[in-house]
C-alpha cells in the first residue's frame, strides 16, 4: 500500500511531527509513504519523494514543515482537481492524508468527490476548524502570544502607555480570547463586533480612565484580525481619550518557533490515528481532539460548519480583568 502526506495552507507549529507520525506509523505497517512538496501546488506538479523513518528522525522539535506549503488557490478550480486526482491515480497512491487548515480540507473533500481516498489532519494556529478541540500549532501559537503580552507589559507599566496589539484570528479569534485570559489583557476585541464600533470603543475608553482613577496606569487590549486592525481602534482611542497609544502587530511571529509539548503530543497522536484510517480505507473524514478521545468527522463538516467563541471563557475573562 501507498500512502502519500502534504501540508497545506499556513503553515503551523507541529506539522512535521505530524508528518514524522503519518511516516513512522505507516512504516511500522509496512506500507510505502511518500510526500508531496508545497502542499496542493507539489500534488499537481507531482513533485515527490519518498518518506522513510530517517528522513523524518529529529523534525519533531522543528517549527514549520520540511515539506513546506503553499496557499495554492489555483485548487479550487475543478480542471486542476481533477489534474491532482489524475496524478494520484497514476503514481499509484492508495490514500494521501492532508494536514491543514479549513481551505486544505475543503480541497482535500474535493478530491474525494472524485475518487480519492483522503484522511484530513487539523493544522491551524486560530484554531478555527469544526471537529477537533484543538488544532495542530494552536497551543504553540497562544504560548508565543502570551509571552510577546508578558515583555508589553513591562514596558507598557515603566511608560504608563495604552498598548494595542493585534494577533491572528480571522473567524474564532481564539488567540485573541485564550492568550487574553492567559496573558491577563484588559479587554479584548473579537470577530463578530467591529472593533471600532462606536459601543466598544466608548467601553475601552471608559475602561482605560477607569484603570486610571484606580492608579492602573497602563492598558493592554488585544484585537483579532477578524474584528479589525490595531490601528484602527488606537486610532479611535486617541480621539476618545486623548491619551498615548501604542500599536503593536505581533504579525507571522505567531507561527514561528519550536512547537509546543501538547502540540508534539497531539501532532503524534493525530498523524498516527489519520495513518491507521488510511490502512483501514477510511476516506472523506478528518481526525480530531474531543476530551482526551480521538475522533473523526466528515470532511463536508469541517469547512462548512462553524466554530463559536467559548462565551463562557469570555465572561470569565472580563470578570478577572
Amino acid at each position: 500500500m501507498k500512502i502519500a502526506v502534504l501540508t497545506s495552507g499556513g503553515d503551523s507549529p507541529g506539522m512535521n511531527a505530524a508528518i514524522r507520525a503519518v511516516t513512522r506509523q505507516a512504516v511500522s505497517n509496512n506500507h510505502a509513504v511518500f510526500g508531496f512538496v508545497e502542499g496542493y501546488r507539489g500534488l499537481v506538479d507531482s513533485e515527490i519523494l519518498e518518506l522513510n523513518n530517517r528522513l523524518v528522525s529529529e523534525v519533531i522539535d522543528r517549527g514549520g514543515t520540511f515539506l513546506r506549503t503553499s496557499r495554492y488557490v489555483e485548487f479550487t478550480d475543478y480542471k486542476v482537481q481533477r489534474i491532482a486526482a489524475d496524478n494520484l491515480k497514476r503514481l499509484d497512491i492508495d490514500s494521501l492524508i492532508v494536514i491543514g487548515g479549513e481551505g486544505s480540507m475543503a480541497g482535500a473533500h474535493a478530491l474525494c468527490q472524485l475518487g480519492i481516498r483522503v484522511v484530513g489532519v487539523p493544522a491551524s494556529i486560530d484554531n478555527d476548524i469544526y471537529g477537533t478541540d484543538y488544532a495542530i500549532g494552536f497551543d504553540t501559537a497562544l504560548n508565543t502570544v502570551v509571552e510577546m503580552l508578558s515583555k508589553l507589559r513591562d514596558t507598557a507599566s515603566a511608560h504608563e502607555r495604552i498598548f494595542v496589539v493585534e494577533v491572528m484570528g480571522r473567524r474564532s479569534g481564539a488567540i485573541a480570547l485564550n492568550a487574553g485570559l492567559a496573558g491577563g489583557a484588559d479587554y479584548m476585541c473579537l470577530p463578530g463586533t467591529p472593533a471600532v464600533d462606536p459601543e466598544q470603543i466608548d467601553k475601552i475608553s471608559a475602561l482605560i480612565e477607569r484603570r486610571y482613577e484606580l492608579g492602573k496606569t497602563h492598558t493592554l487590549i488585544i484585537v483579532a484580525e477578524g474584528a479589525g486592525s490595531a490601528g484602527e481602534v488606537a486610532g479611535a482611542l486617541r480621539a476618545t481619550t486623548g491619551r498615548e497609544v501604542r500599536v503593536t502587530v505581533l504579525g507571522h511571529i505567531q507561527r514561528g518557533g519550536s512547537p509546543s509539548a501538547l502540540d508534539r503530543l497531539l501532532a503524534s497522536q493525530l498523524g498516527s490515528y489519520a495513518s491507521d484510517l488510511a490502512d483501514d480505507g477510511k476516506s472523506d473524514i478528518m481526525v480530531g481532539l474531543s476530551g482526551r478521545n480521538l475522533t473523526v468527522t466528515p470532511l463536508e463538516e469541517t469547512f462548512t460548519k462553524p466554530v463559536n467563541a467559548d462565551s463562557g471563557l469570555y465572561q470569565l475573562a472580563k470578570v478577572l480583568a
